[in-house]
This record gives C-alpha cells, structure tokens and sequence, in this order.
C-alpha cells in the first residue's frame, strides 16, 4: 500500500536516525553528527555517519545513502511497507487503513492462514505416531535431526485418501477453505474431494513472516509420483514470489553480506543444519524477476549452489536466461556446481560444513558461466561460424538493460571472442605446418621502426592498446615476430586484470622476452647496480615525445596514426599487385580498379601528412611546457629509424 507523505515525516521526526542506526552501529558524538564503523564494508577507521539534523545516515566506504526506512531495508533486507509498519509501530504512528477491498482479501488470507497453520500442526502429530514411521524413517536416512525437525515444523502425511480433510472438518473447517489452501483436490467429474498430499514428508513453506502458507511434500512410496509435490498457487502462496527460509535466511544473510541459493527445500535445510543459516531455495521454479529481486535484497551477488550433473547446470543456464535481462550495476550471481553429481545434502555428510563452503568459494561468477555456455563445443573454423558465435553473444548481452553493464559484457566477450579466434587461427597454422617459415623480406619493407614503437606504446600504455584492440589484432606486421610477441601482449591483457607496464614484463612468455626489450627497453644497470638506462628507454629513443610526458589522448592519437601508416603501406602493396597481375594487358576493368587505389593512397598520404604535422606542433607545446627547447629534436621517428 502507498503511505501518505505526512505519515513517514512523522515517523521520520519521533524516530532519529541516530536511534535506529545506534541499535546496531556503535555511534560516536562528533560536533552535530555520529560516527562509527561501516555496517556494510569491514573496516577500521570510521567512515560511517549520522545526522539526525538533516535526516540521514551516509557510508563512505559503500557510497550507501539514505533515511530511517533505507537503513532497514538495506540491513534486515526489508520491504519499503515492512520498514514503515515496523517503524510505525515502535514510534506509535497510526497507518492508514486500507481499502474495504484491501480489508476483505487480509481476512480472506488470515481465516486461509489458519486453515493452514491447523494442517501444518496435523501433519506434525502424524509425524510423532505410528502412521508416520515411514516419514520418520526417511528423516532418519536423510540425517535430519530432532532439533531440526522441530524448527522447520517438519511432519508427514498419512497414506490415506481423506485423513486431513476429515482432521479439518472436526475441527470445524468448511471444504471450500481446504480447496482454496490447497488442501484439497476437487475433482472435475463431481466426485468427492480428496487429500493432495498422501504417504509423504511434509515441509511447511512460511512467508516473510514466518506464516505456513503452503507445504512441500516429498513422496515415501517408490510408486508415488511426483518425487517432490508443492502446494498450487492460493491466495496466500505465489510460487513465484516465494523463497524458502526467507524469513529465517534474512538476518544471517545481512550478517554474512553472502547469501546462498540451492535448488530445493531439503538441500536448504541441510545446510541449515550444518550451522549456514544465509540459505534460500526456490521451490523447484525457474527463477521469476520477484525472486531475483528478493535475493538482491539479502546479497548483491547470490551465490546458486547446483548439482554438478547435467540437470543442475541445465537449471542453471535457465536460471541465466531469466536474469540476464535484470543485471544492474552492483548487483549479478555466481554459480557453484557441486562435484561428482552430488547435492549438498551429500557434500556435507561426506565433508562437513567445510566442504560445503570450500566449494562456495571457488563459485565463478555468470558472465564466465555463460560463455562456457555459448562456445564450449562450438564449431568456428569459418568466417560464417565465428560471425554466428558472435552474433549469438551480442544478441544475449543486449537483453541486458542496464546500459552500463550490457557494454561491459560487450567487452569482455568483444576481447575473450578475439583470443579465442586468433588461438584457433593459430591451431590450424600449426596443424598444416609444424615448423613455422617465416617469410622472406620484401623490397618495400619500409616500416619495421613503425611496428617497433607500435608495439611499444601497448608495452607503455595499456590503456591505448586496450582501447585498439580490434586494429592492432588485425594489423599486418611485416616483422614476424612482432605478429606472435603482439598477441601475446594481448594474451596478458586478457588474463590479468589491472594490466601496467610492470604485468607485462612479469608475465610474459620468456620467449618473447628480447622483443619486448627491443620494442621497449628493460633497465640497463651498470657492474655496481645502477641503472643507467631506465625500463622504456628503447620506445623513448624511437618516440622522444613519450618522456615528456604527454596525455594517453595525445599518445592515442599518435598511436592511430601509425597504424594507419601501417594500412597505407598494405594499400600501397595491394595496388601494385593489381598492377602486376594484369600483366601488359591491362583491361578497363583492372585499369579503373588501378586508378581507383592511386587516388586512395595520394588522399591517405595527404591526410597523414596533414595530421603528422598536426601532431607534431602539439608535440612541440608540450616539449616547450616541460621545459625544453621547442626546435630540437625529432618527435616521430624517421621510416626505418632504429630497430
């Protein structure tokens, strides 16, 4: 229901921030406002606080923000309508009524209730006599213990056809009621209606509340099928809305800022068992947006622990497709497969609580798990293929509505899509020819110096290289192994996050070693250790700009610049081809493609001038700024400069 804006200023004006955020952050008094220790971020200096003047709490480790009801919400997991009845009640602020309406369904779903709660201590009983025993039994193998049954209210149904609807008519419940709690069944052809649950183990499902509103029932019978039956959807329970042991999860969850999805009732209560208690399932349903919804509310990132069968991840990739459109900034899952097929009920008899959570903290988050996904298997030995795989990525991402993380996914698979092409590429090199031939020099060869500060600027700045991806992958080096040096810079920048100058030198192949000293330069270090050459020297003696510190935009712009040199020179070869192919018998047709190429490398040679001029005044401001003489030295070096 909505609440009028004069009911939560006053709630706001009798409840200080400081005394709800005191209950659980100890507070200190600094001049008009209280500090203390982040409720959200462990740390050890404060940077968490409280101004009950203006109204609000802000934590600067979390950039978390907000009023009496936002802390609630944000630290219990409540509802906005939970954290305002609650806080109402404690500052005895009357709330509106609602609609007549609204006031005939709350009765309708309260006299439901209790028809429910009167099953729920029915099939308990059963549990304890002796037409339980086979329930008893089961519980018994399943490992559950006497503690346990007891919390979870755990009970069974007799074998019979109408044992609880005769209960509940001794009890003074009409029929209608125990069909609209899903007690019942109503047959269509007019006979006689009977017990849903029969010869099984009951678990009762509670709301947020704590409320029974519906049962869980596992079959004891080797014939009765389904294995595991829920109660239908009534008035009082939306499957799709429900989490199971959300109410006991929450605080636990908000406590351990990690909360933990399984895939039924039973694997929940066995890790609850083992001493978890941030533990949800979700009731065998695929997940709807109201339970992804919820799970934020406990964590930002859920962790949804399946058996490592086909099944399990089958439930799992369907899982992904649900979520992937509801993706925000902050907020994602992680997925946990379970060895061996097993479930965590047999995980932690096997291994204890321990086992349990070593296999939660090796879970991988969903965007590595959709991928798997979406290329293991694949095939992409073609052109058509690759564009096929690539396709089918951009059209799942972009189901992301989050703008800011939809591009990211973009990216990341945009890079990992590139690594993996090129490694196949190379696979197949390797496969025709095992001793890889490097090619002849060529006349035109003119560039080699280019190539080397090319490289040498990803060396210094991954950023650019980052930012060029798709050109350097696909610029054609004439020096061969800068071809093979190049994708292993881009093999580093794949697998290592936070890539600097320092990565580079620490995890390249040793093999590619004296490449990156000549496209870069290590440290020259004399007889007594000093450095007499410092680590990127040999790009500064081929790009003297770079050690007067010019912006990365700058750099882009050179860096754009020589790769286009680089194409030029492809252009310039393509056309002679042409040329020479045709032989003396040049036709119209070769001879307007010929024409063609000419006009497009004198346009490209006079934009590259224009732009290399462009530049090099720049370079000349920035040389100047730093202190040195304007009209001294090169700012690019020559074509063929030193190698």
């Amino acid at each position: 229901m909505k609440f009028p804006p004069n009911i939560l200023d006053e709630i706001r004006a009798r409840l200080p921030v400081s005394a709800v955020v005191g209950r659980r952050v100890r507070l200190k008094k600094q001049g008009r406002e209280y500090a203390g220790l982040s409720p959200f971020n462990p740390e050890k200096t404060p940077s968490f606080f409280v101004n009950d003047h203006k109204g609000f709490y802000h934590c600067f480790s979390s950039g978390k923000h907000g009023d009496v009801f936002r802390f609630l919400m944000e630290t219990e997991g409540l509802s906005f309508p939970e954290a305002v009845e609650r806080l109402a009640a404690e500052a005895g602020v009357p709330l509106p009524k609602p609609d007549q309406r609204e006031v005939v369904r709350e009765r309708q779903r309260a006299s439901l209730a209790d028809v429910v709660e009167l099953a729920c201590q029915f099939f308990q009983e059963t549990f304890r006599l002796s037409a339980g025993a086979t329930a008893r039994a089961y519980a018994e193998r399943r490992g559950l213990r006497p503690e346990t049954i007891r919390e979870f209210r755990i009970g069974a149904a007799p074998a019979e056809r109408d044992a609880l609807k005769r209960h509940l008519i001794g009890r003074g419940v009409d029929e209608r009621s125990m069909i609209d709690a899903g007690l019942l069944i109503e047959p269509d052809d007019g006979r006689p209606s009977y017990d849903r649950f029969r010869n099984r183990l009951i678990i009762p499902i509670q709301d947020e509340r704590g409320r029974v509103v519906a049962f869980g029932g596992r079959a004891l019978g080797p014939d009765d099928k389904p294995k595991y039956l829920n109660s239908p959807e009534t008035e009082l329970f939306h499957k799709g809305f429900m989490l199971f042991n959300g109410h006991r999860a929450r605080a636990a969850a908000h406590e351990s800022g990690q909360i933990v999805v399984v895939e039924g009732y039973l694997d929940a209560i066995a890790v609850v068992q083992a001493g978890i208690g941030s533990v949800v399932a979700t009731l065998g349903t695929a997940f709807t947006e109201e339970q992804i919804q919820r799970m934020w509310r406990f964590a930002p990132e859920p962790v949804v622990c399946f058996d490592g069968d086909r099944a399990g991840i089958s439930a799992a990739h369907r899982a992904i497709d649900r979520i992937l459109p509801h993706l925000k900034s902050g907020f994602s899952f992680n997925f946990c497969f379970l060895p061996d097929g097993k479930d965590p009920d047999e995980l932690i008899a096997g291994g204890g609580r321990e086992a349990f959570l070593a296999e939660i903290q090796r879970a991988v988050p969903l965007a590595e798990v959709l991928w798997e996904r979406e290329t293991a298997g694949a095939t992409i030995d073609t052109p058509e293929r690759k564009a096929a795989l690539e396709k089918r990525l951009n059209e799942l991402t972009t189901q992301i509505q989050d703008r800011a993380v939809q591009q990211n996914y973009k990216n990341k698979y945009r890079i990992q899509l590139m690594n993996m092409f090129w490694r196949t590429d190379r696979q197949k090199k390797q496969e025709t020819n095992d001793n890889i031939v490097l090619p002849k020099k060529t006349a035109d060869d003119e560039l080699p110096g280019v190539e080397a500060i090319i490289l040498g600027i990803c060396v210094e700045y991954p950023g650019v290289f980052f930012e060029s991806l798709e050109h350097v992958i696909s610029a054609n080096f004439l020096v061969e192994q800068y071809n093979y040096f190049r994708m292993e810079l881009f093999r580093v920048l794949v697998e290592f996050e936070n890539v600097d100058v320092s990565k580079f030198y620490e995890k390249i192949d040793n093999k590619f070693h004296f490449v990156l000293r000549n496209v870069h330069g290590d440290s020259v270090l004399d007889k007594s250790g000093n450095i007499i050459k410092h680590r990127g020297h040999a790009l500064r003696a081929r790009l003297p700009i770079v050690g007067f510190l010019p912006s990365e935009e700058f750099i882009y712009r050179i860096f754009y610049n020589f790769l286009g040199r680089l194409q030029l020179r492809d252009l310039e070869r393509h056309r002679e081809e042409v040329i020479s192919s045709a032989g003396n018998d040049i036709d119209s047709e070769t001879e307007v493609r010929a024409m063609e190429l000419i006009r497009e490398v004198l346009r490209r040679r006079e934009e590259y001038f224009h732009r290399e001029q462009e530049l090099a005044e720049e370079a000349k401001l920035i040389r100047a700024a730093f202190g040195a003489d304007k009209d001294t030295g090169p700012v690019f070096a020559p074509v063929g400069g030193r190698k």
